[in-house]
This record gives C-alpha cells, structure tokens and sequence, in this order.
C-alpha cells in the first residue's frame, strides 16, 4: 500500500456541506487519499483528482464517475478492508465516506487505469454488436465453462465474501396514513402537509440528508435561502410524535395494496463494522393507507461520440459536487445543454473560480435570463449547436462542436475544436416513475415536458414535484402541499384544505424557456461508423447497438432491451433507457409514444441479501417452532420429530419401553377409553371475503357453495396437472368467513398457493388470507371417552350426538377459556378438537389432564396418529402422495365435483390422457401373510419374487405399521391397477434377499362404516 498525501486538488476552500473540522482518509486501489465527514466516496474520489473508476462491460473502456445519486453507472466499487467485510457493487455516489474506509474498483487487469483487456475492446469492438453472446458462445459446448469464466470476468462486478458476515441486520413493520417518497420540496411539503392532520407519517429519502436538490440550491423560499427552510421543516417533523423520519432509506419496491420495501443503511456511514450492537441495515416493511410519490427526477446525459471518457459528467451533478461538497471536478469546462437548466452548472464553475470554455447550447436562438446571465460573465456562448464528439482516452482533453439542424439530425456546420478537461451535459429530465411501475401502471408521454410521466394507477397513490414533470420549485412546493393535504383526507384526517400548511413562496424564480428535444446528437458520420455513442454505459449499449437491433427485427422496446441488455445493469437503465427508447422510435419511423417505454421493476436500487434475510440466518434461518404446550412434552418424557419446523412430540416412553410398546400403549389407550395430541403445529388460515366461498370452490375439488355455517367439510387439494398436494378440513365460521386446516409441513406452501391464484389468476374475487397457525392451539381429544372427559370442562357446548353432529363445530368456553370446538376424526374415533388461543393452551391442556386422570387420560405422538389414521385408511398428503397421484388414484373420486359452475384447479390436468388411462398405480390395504411382519415403508411391489432382475415394478408401499388394535401388521401402498386385485397376492423382495408376501386389501382395516366416529 502506498500513501498519496497531497492536497485535495480539486477541493474549494470554502463552502459545501462538508465537515472540515473532521478530515478522514480513506483508500482506494491501494493507495490512501484525505477527504471529510459529509464526503461521499465519489465527491472525495473527484476531489483527490481521480479519473479512472472502472472499466466497461465489453471493451473495457476506461470510465469515470458521471452522476451524484443512485443514477452512477459507473462508479460501482467492492467495498471492505477484511474478507468478511466485503460489500460488492456499492455506489461511491450513495456511499458516505468514513475514516478507514477501503475500496476497490471491480475490473482491470494489472490495473484499472492500465487494462490489458481494453486493447481487446479496441480490436474487436465490432466483433461484439448486439447479442454476441448468442451468437457467439454457443459452441463448442465443451468451452460453456470456459465462457462463463471469461464472461463473469469482463462483467466487471463485484465478487462476493467468502467468510461469514460479521453484521446483523433486521426487518421491522410498519402501518401509516401517509408514506411519502422522496424528501426534496414536494416530498418535505407533503409529509409536513399530512403531519399537521395528525395523520401517522413516514417520510423516506435515500440520502443521508432531507432536502433534496435544495441542499445545493441558491434559491429563497419565503425570503431565506432554500436549506434554511429544509432545517425549519425538518425540525419540526423531528418534533411530531406522528412522524417517522427515514433518511438513508430507499424505497426499493412498490407492491400491491400499497405494500412499500424501504432498504435502510443504518451504519454502513459509520465504518467497516456496525458499531457493537446495532445493525448495519434494516428493511422496513410499510402498509400505507394512501402513498405520496415525490421521487423526483432524473437529468439525462446526451448521447455523443465519446461520451464516456472520463471527465463527461452531467451538468446537475457538476452543480452538486461543486455546492454541496465543495469538490469542482476539473479546471475547464465545455457544457453543452438543450435547456436553460443547464446553465446552472457553468454558473457554478465559474463561481468556483475555474474557467468555463464555451456554453453549447443545442437550441439556435436561446433566451431567457440565464442566457444573460452567461453572457454578462463574459463566457462564450455557441448557439445553435453541439458537442458532437468528446477527444481523450483516460480524460476528456478536448470536443469537437459542429452547429446542427433545428431537428437535431445532423450537422450543418464546419467542426470546431475546444480544449477542456471537463464536459458536462444536459439532455432534459426524466421523471424517476420507477416506483410507480412496480404495481403495473404503465407511464404516459407528455410532449410539453418530453418525458414519461406516472400513468393511471389502481393503487391508492398521489404523485407531486419533478416525477409529475413539475421542474419549477414553486410548482414542487405548491404539489407537495396539495396532495399531502389530499392524502390525509382520503386517509380520514382533517380537511382537503390548503390552509393547513401556507404554500411556501419563491422568491426570484425566473421563467424557464422552451427545450429543445434532443436525444441522440448527430455526428459528421453514419451512428454505424462514428465512434462509440453510448446510451446505456453499464452494459456498453450505443446507439449503433440499438439501430442494429431495430434492424434485426427487434420492433418491441422490451425486445430491444433483452437483446442489446439496455437498462440491465446496478443502475437500471435510469441513465440510458429514455435515450435508448427514443433512439429506438427514431430507427423505426415511430413516435415516442408509439414506441413506449420499458417497465421498471423492484428492486429500485440493489439491495444486500442481508437486508432480505434480516435476522434469518445461522439458527433463525431455519429456526425450531414450539407449540404452547411444548414444556410440558418435555417433562413427560416425550421424543421429538421435526416436521415443517415443528418439534412435534413423536412418542412419549415410560421408563423400560421401546418405541414399540410406547406406541402400542398410546393406541390401545385411545381406542380403548381416550387419548390427547397436540394438533397446534397443523397449519390454520383464515378466509375472509365475500367471494370466499367461492373461492374455496376453485382451489378444492369437491364443492363449497352449499356449506353451511358451523359446519366442517373435507378438502383434496391438487396442483394444475391434477395431482394432489395437500388436503384438510375447512370450518365455515360465518357466511364469508372460513378457517382452513392444512398439514403442518404443508402450511406455507398452501397459503402461498391460495395468495398466487388470487393475485394472478382471479384478482376480481374479493378474499383475503392470514395465517393464523400460531395463534392457536389446538387439543385433539380422541377415544370412546372424549365426550365424557370433554362435558366436564364446558358448561355452554351441548356436546350430544343429536346436536353436535360428525363434522359440525360449535364456540363457547372449555375449563373457563373461550374456544372453537370441532367434531372432526382423523382416528376413527369418535374425536373433538378443541381450540383456543394459545397463551392458553398450556393451561387448557394442564386442566384437561386433571380431570381425564379417571379416564386413563393418555398423550400420544405423531407416530400413533399415523397408525390410527392407517387403520382408518387415511392417507397423509405428503407420505401417501407425492406428486403423480390424482383424487381417483386413491380412491378418493367421492371428494371430487365435476359439476360446479367453475372449474376447480387440475380438473383439465385430471383428464390428460396418463391420468385416465387403465392400469394406473392406485392405493390399497395391504395384509401380509405373516401378521406379524411388517414391510418397509417404500419396499417395490413385484408380481413374481422370482422374475430375474430387472424386475418388473407394480408400486410401492408408503405407510405400514403395526397395529396392536388389530394384532397384526397393516399396510398402504400403490399397486398398478390394484383395486381390481382385491385378494391376490403380491410379493415385496428385501434388500437381504428375503420376500414379503402380503394380499392386496381395502385399505380400512378397522371400522368400515364409521360407526366409532359418528356415536
């Protein structure tokens, strides 16, 4: 490591929002530079006078930093002075600088400024258009290794760490009135608007300061400059217990039902390592009643020759290094500009004391006052015209400007050669729609701003400031207060009433003039044959690339995207894909509108996996789930079984008992007088809405429309080939209200299935799904003396046979706690499960073993269940399915409806030709002809045990134990064509040579007709 301690060349001494009482060094590529506290990495890099901060995509050319804020494609740096540390692709524009911080550019070898590889780029660049690597990496397949590496290599990305991560990192959820995004003037305006309503606010902004452009802004606002008004307004949203402030915080993802993700980095400004007990970043999850988009928006470079040399930078970003950190990045300037808010940046510079070469402004006769302005300081002023090519290979030295036409589509005039060390550009606004994309709403062109703007949108959203295509501060200001106002009353608080918060007034505010509409900047050259445009400089995409594209039959704007990888990079496309769509239309005869825009989708900016994981990781990322009465397992002795997370009680021994006699006893016990399980871990979700009921009809086989209140009924539910997944049994609470029970390993599964059909195939139907496994437990009482132990722990439940029917469930108090009790059976016998909300569940469950001691009261586990259930025939979705078994499979045609008004899902899967076919694989009892063997779960069926091998498979077994109720072993297993096979034999050869003979039965071994469950 070497040390660089010299001055910072390119630094002010005065002015910005920098600390200079607090100098800090930081490395870069070995090397250590000074910078300040208030320093992004990107405005100390400048300051140090460091060009080169990457290299591109595909021909490894060298590239400097353009922008300040989340639109840099550029500089995207590995961050993290020790392995574990590593962070890569962080963004030195958003990355806080601190002392001790060490970075490191992602590509170049030996060196970033010295890559070999760009002399690859040179040669071969037109031997890399637009999908290349389609074309080009296909063969031989024996080299797709080779490729990969090669490929991985020049995508120039970070690599990630190989230790553990030293950080923490958590999630936290939030409900609000009004979430207002973005904290410049209309997002400061908004949320303080909302906040006088006494409506609950979260305001969020992804930098470390509120404020917005008005942190390096020369504007009044009620007579004092602009970042005096930010203090007043952010000291007292500071002050309002109604009001949470998240800077640092970037709302990444817009989702239905105004669901937001807002990716918060806690203290990756404060070093290396969150300092000790705190987390280094935080998603907050916001369920807002109504959203205010203040996002802002975006300038966009011009695409001319060159344009990514070091040095080409944006003209609103030059503005920012210079006011905000006191860094100006050069000593000359050219700026060339459509629109008159692009003189701002020259104005700094040469306020800064540096010399401004020439203004280049693309209009012919520009007016207004800062054309005055400019020309009043004496600095050149080229109408008319542009900078139509950048000269300089690791810093710009120099541009060619030439006049163009009106049009902007070619160049009328000779070429003029200017020295500089530093252009700047300004090609107009883009307002930052992204997160009004997220949700599906479609941008609209406005021709008067050229710009795409947020379209119609189902959510409950406002929009106010630039993302409207409201550039004037006065019109930022007036917006924000207008819908802060609007959202707090559509959210039920106060007044649609602008005198709330006075519209703040700006003072001076000069009237811009109209911009010119210029988004690809003629060359004396075909595009084919001039030097590299770029529009996209993450991936390398010029205008070339895009003219070749169109040429190629790429018509659609998201053709053209995926094939020239437009838009794909850290920076999705926030820089490029405007010009690049323009492009686009240009080359194919269209309009803009015509042509569209791609749509944006989450996440805004990356996000860190552990932001995403949180607190999910090491033991919490698969962690152990207990149920209310799980203490009580332990001190009896119980064995454990880990299913869907549960440690569900397996068996309980008493002292000198093998598992066999454990499970022995539980199941004599129960059949005998009367047994308990702990059923809490099933998985329970509750349905609510007034499509519910039909709903239920479209995700189950059999029919719901007719269920009536306070009956249960019995699901099989199948995936769209028609093969069952899951099943359960569904109470009917109310007329529009349902829970439903599902396996417990089986429980998220099913309710991400029921929220994917409703989002994405019925979203009309009005329902809504919670999960609510954890809130209650849930006591299954089995046995001839269930009702008899039951009676005496309720007073209000008449628990008769005559009004407490098979399938019915009732509500009222069992040993003095509130519960639902439901009359369902998976023994056989006849059974209640009783459920209560589960800080009860220890004491319901305590109070039931008092007074079942008479009854030889006995707990049994997961491994008597299953035996009980086998005598029943009852299968377990899961052990007696695996994903090619149909309803009709297991004999379980009755649980299927053809006849309901809609169809149910798999019913069209059900009737593929396979799945009716004679001779399926069907389930069966098997009875083995000794009665006391047993046949392992998963042994294959054979016909002749004698048949050389290979032999001829007829099935396999997937539950077998053995019954002490019965005296003998029983079995369930698939058997081809078995239910015509009632009595023949099939035979079960072992892996020690032995064979199993059994005789293919019904699977109900004990009680046919139902006669224990229904007394």
């Amino acid at each position: 490591m070497t040390s660089s301690n010299h001055v910072q060349p390119n630094r002010l001494q005065n002015g910005g929002r920098i600390d200079r009482s607090q100098p800090v060094t930081f490395e870069y590529n070995n090397k250590t530079y000074p910078g300040f506290v208030g320093d992004t990495l990107a405005s100390a890099m400048l300051a140090n006078g460091i060009d080169v901060v990457g290299r591109s995509f595909k021909y490894s050319r060298p590239r400097g930093i353009i922008a300040a804020g989340a639109d840099e494609p550029n500089a995207v740096l590995q961050l993290g002075a020790t392995e574990a540390t590593q962070v890569p692709n962080v963004r030195a524009t958003q990355q806080e600088l601190f002392h001790g911080l060490v970075a490191k550019s992602t590509n170049g070898w030996p060196s970033t400024d010295n890559d070999l590889m760009s002399y690859v780029g040179k040669v071969g660049g037109r031997m890399m258009p637009p999908g290349f690597y389609y074309k080009t990496f296909m063969y031989p397949q024996s080299l797709w290794d080779t490729y990969e590496g090669f490929i991985r290599k020049a995508a120039g990305l970070g690599r990630s760490p190989v230790e553990n991560d030293p950080d923490i990192y958590d999630q936290i959820n939030h409900h609000c009135d009004v979430m207002v995004v973005g904290a410049g003037p209309a997002g400061l305006s908004a949320a303080l608007a909302a906040a006088r309503t006494g409506a609950r606010v979260i305001l969020a902004d992804e930098q470390a300061e509120f404020g917005g452009m008005l942190l390096h802004s020369d504007e009044l606002i009620d007579g004092q400059p602009a970042q005096q008004w930010v203090s007043r307004v952010v000291g007292e949203l500071v002050g309002l217990e109604n009001v949470t402030l998240l800077p640092r915080s970037t709302v990444n993802g817009y989702h239905d039902h105004n669901f937001l993700t807002i990716h918060e980095r806690r203290t990756d400004h404060l070093g290396d390592l969150a300092p000790k007990g705190q987390v280094r970043q935080r998603m907050h999850r916001v369920r807002a009643a109504w959203v205010v988009l203040a996002s802002g928006a975006i300038e966009r470079p011009l695409v001319y020759a060159n344009n990514d040399v070091p040095g080409c930078m944006l003209a609103s970003a030059v503005s920012t290094y210079i006011k905000r950190y006191a860094v100006v990045p050069g000593n000359q300037l050219v700026l060339m500009t459509t629109n008159d808010q692009g003189y701002q940046a020259a104005l700094d510079w040469h306020d800064a004391g540096r010399k401004v070469v020439a203004i280049v402004d693309t209009r012919a006769e520009p007016t207004g006052a800062c054309v005055l302005e400019a020309q009043r300081r004496g600095i050149e002023l080229i109408k008319g015209s542009a900078v139509i090519e950048a000269k300089g290979s690791k810093r710009v030295n120099g541009v060619s400007v030439a006049a163009i036409n009106a049009s902007g589509e070619r160049v009328t005039g000779n070429i003029r050669s200017l020295f500089c060390d530093t252009l700047a550009s300004a090609g107009g606004w883009s307002p930052a729609v992204h997160l009004s994309c997220h949700t599906g709403s479609r941008p609209e062109w406005r021709e008067d701003v050229q710009a795409f703007v947020p379209g119609k949108t189902v959510q409950k959203q406002l929009t106010a400031g630039a993302i409207n295509g409201s550039y004037r501060l006065s019109a930022c200001l007036e917006e924000g207060v207008r819908q802060g106002v609007l959202a707090a009353a559509n959210a039920g608080f106060g007044q649609q009433s602008d005198d709330i918060v006075e519209i703040p007034s700006v003072d001076g505010e000069v009237e811009q003039t109209a911009p010119m509409a210029l988004f690809h900047v003629p060359h004396t050259k075909p595009t084919s044959r001039a030097p590299k445009q770029f529009v996209d400089y993450q991936t390398d995409v010029t205008a070339a690339g895009i003219e070749l594209a169109t040429r190629e039959g790429f018509e659609s704007i998201e053709h053209v995207k995926r094939y020239t990888a437009m838009g794909f990079g850290t920076d999705q496309g926030k820089l490029g894909n405007i010009n690049g769509m323009a492009i686009a239309a240009k080359s194919m005869n269209k309009s803009i509108p015509e042509t569209g825009t791609t749509i944006f989708r989450p996440n805004y900016t990356p996000i860190t996996f552990g932001a995403i994981a949180g607190r999910n990781c090491g033991e919490l990322f698969d962690p152990k789930r207990y149920s209310a009465m799980h203490r009580w397992h332990v001190e009896n002795g119980a064995k454990f079984e880990d299913v869907g997370q549960w440690k569900r009680p397996w068996y309980f021994p008493k002292p000198g008992e093998s598992m066999q006699d454990a499970l022995n006893r539980e199941c004599l016990a129960t059949r005998e007088s009367v047994g308990i399980l702990d059923a809490s871990t099933l998985g329970k979700i509750d349905i609510q809405g007034k499509d519910a009921r039909e709903f239920l009809g479209r995700v189950y086989t059999n029919a719901w429309a007719k269920l009536g209140v306070g009956k249960c009924r019995y699901g099989l539910m199948c995936g769209e080939d028609g093969m069952v997944f899951d099943d359960g049994v569904t109470a009917c609470l109310a007329e529009n209200h349902f829970v439903m029970t599902t396996t417990t390993g089986g429980a998220a599964r099913v309710l991400e299935w029921l929220e994917l059909y409703h989002q994405t195939e019925w979203p009309e139907l009005e329902v809504y799904f919670n999960t609510v496994t954890d809130q209650w437990s849930t006591l299954t009482i089995s046995g001839p003396n269930s009702r008899k132990l039951l009676s005496e722990l309720t007073d209000d439940i008449d628990l008769s046979g005559d009004n407490f029917k098979f399938m019915d469930w009732r509500e009222g108090t069992v040993a003095g706690v509130p519960a639902r009790v439901f009359r369902i059976s998976f023994t056989g016998e006849l059974s209640f499960e009783v459920n209560v909300q589960s800080n009860y569940g220890m004491q319901v469950w305590e109070k039931v073993f008092e007074a079942g001691k008479k009854y030889n009261l006995t707990p049994y586990g997961t491994e008597t269940m299953h035996i009980l259930r086998a005598e029943k025939g009852f299968i377990i979705a899961g052990q007696d399915t695996d994903g090619s078994v149909t309803p009709m499979d297991l004999g379980m045609g009755w649980c299927v409806a053809n006849n309901k008004p809609f169809s149910y899902i798999g019913k069209r899967g059900m009737a593929r030709e396979d799945c009716v076919k004679p001779n399926r694989k069907q389930l069966v009892g098997l009875k083995t002809k000794d009665p006391q063997k047993v046949i392992p779960e998963g042994s294959q069926a054979v016909a002749d045990p004698n048949q050389p091998i290979p032999m001829t498979m007829l099935g396999h077994v997937t539950s077998s134990y053995y019954s002490a109720c019965l005296g003998h072993s029983i079995a369930m297993g698939f058997v081809r064509g078995g239910l015509d096979k009632m009595g023949e034999s099939v035979y079960y050869p072992q892996a020690d040579g032995s064979v199993i003979e059994a005789e293919i039965c019904s699977p109900i071994f004990l009680d046919p007709k139902g006669e224990r469950q229904n007394v």
